[in-house]
């Protein structure tokens, strides 16, 4: 069931990837060069990754970033289900899978759907030092009153 609905997730952002594409046509040819920049990350996101736990246990979802170091912006794409929505708090911490670790990026928690995107501006040093090893980097969602600590995440990976 969980990969069903991750497989979902992955083919709900592809539909919307083509649409901002078919979109952008009317757009300068850079903006459609922007859409394609920067390194892609498709994050599932669980709570029995949550470090330390217990996350959510029914929780999961995706989280799907693009890291554009020339441009130091960080597009992101964010959604879950079964946890309590809306969110209230989203980040890419600094982490092994094993270790909590501080935020380095503030991301929009999803609302009440499920779902959250932007664009955020970030250090292209740091954009670097994620893109250089990304297993030390994790996405996760966090709720109340349950899971303030975070109710579901997911490792970054090569």
């Amino acid at each position: 069931m969980k990969r069903i609905c991750f497989t979902l997730c992955v083919l709900f952002f592809l539909a919307a990837c083509t649409k901002e594409t078919q979109q952008s046509s009317v757009n300068s040819t850079s903006d459609q060069e922007e859409l394609r920049a920067g390194r892609l990350f498709i994050v599932p996101l669980t709570g029995a990754n949550e470090v330390p736990g217990p996350g959510d246990p029914d929780g999961f979802g995706t989280a799907i970033l693009r890291l554009n170091q020339a441009q130091g912006t960080i597009s992101f794409r964010i959604f879950v289900t079964n946890i309590t929505l809306p969110g209230t708090g989203a980040h890419i911490h600094v982490g092994t899978p094993t270790e909590a670790g501080p935020v380095v990026v503030a991301l929009t928690p999803p609302d009440a759907s499920g779902t959250s995107s932007g664009v955020v501006n970030v250090d292209p040093a740091l954009i670097e030092a994620i893109r250089q090893n990304p297993e030390n980097y994790y996405v996760n969602v966090h709720t109340t009153p349950l899971y303030e600590a975070g109710a579901i995440r997911g490792q970054l990976s090569k």
